[in-house]
């Protein structure tokens, strides 16, 4: 398959860093917004182009091709790439699964949440019968941030490393060679369960962020997570959850790759020796990114409800103890003042209720 055409779902950071590289990369590309948010598309339509600021060059891209039909986004297009935020997922899948043709791959690329699952089972619920060409990454493939409203994209990182796999896993071999015609970053992960332990930001965002949340509230925007945030006392919390997050990928069978080494692979900071807070204090990519702007924030909401909460359930399964995931998810809890065991992502949600390990494991 020769990848020509390219549908980017979501004109947030990713999907109008997405536009604008692919664009100037060879690509035709259409980019979708859905009606409710397609403001962001209207710095584009009056600019009729995308600025690319890489740090090292500025160019213009012209992009004309912005759209809230899903219809007419999606038609011709060889990838459909979404670059939305988890909780988007099945209002997505309610206005692409019934336009979208089984030979067309639907690429979600941003931080793994089963997402892949969770499209497929929202098209069931719907009636709709079809076979999807569908893989999911563990994150985004850019380290970015975008401006809609000057149709702006200044762009910090290619990721060199992302797992990605399709679902079912029998086809991650397949969907890979066709994906890898836009992004040559990507190495084959067991399952989606392995892409979404694997996705770094439920371990990161949500406890640091809680332990900071007074400094949040009285900055009023003027707060840097990782190169303030992150303490030589906030980072135990960090550290303390990831080694919960490996001890539930033993018991899957994925080596998972620590807080270091996942972002150094992925181009974030080099893992020259020095200490987790260090490497985060002082990399070039993460020292650029402000906020969280406020405890309502997805650093808590998205990264608790769609990451903490199903690493929770997880380790129920597995048998592995999550005391400090589990503290951080009540906690954040009482400061959003919601039940995120209620409204998070489970394996219920899921649809693999009353399953064991082994047939969790298979399943996908």
């Amino acid at each position: 398959m020769g990848v020509q055409n390219v549908t980017v779902i979501g004109a947030g950071n990713g999907g109008i860093t997405a536009a604008a590289d692919l664009t100037k990369r060879g690509f035709a590309v259409t980019l979708y917004e859905s009606p409710e948010f397609s403001r962001n598309l209207e710095g584009i339509r009056k600019r009729r182009g995308i600025v690319l600021d890489d740090g090292a060059d500025e160019e213009f891209i012209e992009f004309t091709s912005v759209t809230a039909d899903m219809g007419k986004a999606v038609e011709g297009a060889d990838i459909i790439m979404l670059t939305v935020p988890g909780f988007a997922v099945e209002n997505i899948a309610e206005a692409l699964a019934p336009v979208v043709g089984p030979e067309q791959v639907i690429l979600l690329n941003g931080a793994g949440a089963m997402g892949c699952a969770r499209f497929v089972n929202r098209a069931e619920e719907l009636g709709i019968d079809k076979r999807f060409s569908i893989a999911e990454t563990n994150s985004l493939t850019y380290g970015t941030r975008a401006f809609p409203d000057e149709a702006r994209v200044e762009l910090s990182l290619y990721v060199k490393k992302i797992f990605l796999a399709a679902y079912p896993a029998t086809e991650t071999g397949r969907l890979l060679g066709i994906c890898s015609e836009l992004y040559d970053c990507f190495v084959p992960a067991e399952s989606v369960w392995h892409t979404t332990l694997e996705n770094g930001n439920p371990e990161v965002h949500p406890g640091p962020a809680l332990l900071n949340a007074g400094r949040i509230d009285y900055s009023k925007g003027e707060f840097w997570l990782y190169k303030e945030g992150i303490t030589e006392h906030t980072v135990k919390l960090l550290r303390a959850i990831e080694q919960e997050r490996m001890a539930i990928g033993s018991a899957f069978g994925y080596a998972l790759e620590d807080a270091a080494e996942s972002r150094a692979g992925r181009g974030y900071f080099d893992d020259d020796g020095r200490s987790l807070q260090e490497l985060f204090n002082t990399s070039p990519v993460y020292t650029k990114i402000k906020g969280p702007v406020s405890i309502g924030s997805r650093y808590f909401t998205e990264d608790i409800s769609n990451g903490l909460v199903l690493w929770s359930d997880l380790g129920k399964l597995a048998g592995v103890e999550t005391p400090n995931i589990d503290a951080v998810i009540t906690l954040g809890g009482t400061l959003l003042e919601q039940d995120f065991h209620q409204s998070g992502l489970t394996l219920g949600k899921l649809g693999f209720s009353g399953m064991t390990l082994e047939e969790v494991i298979k399943s996908v």
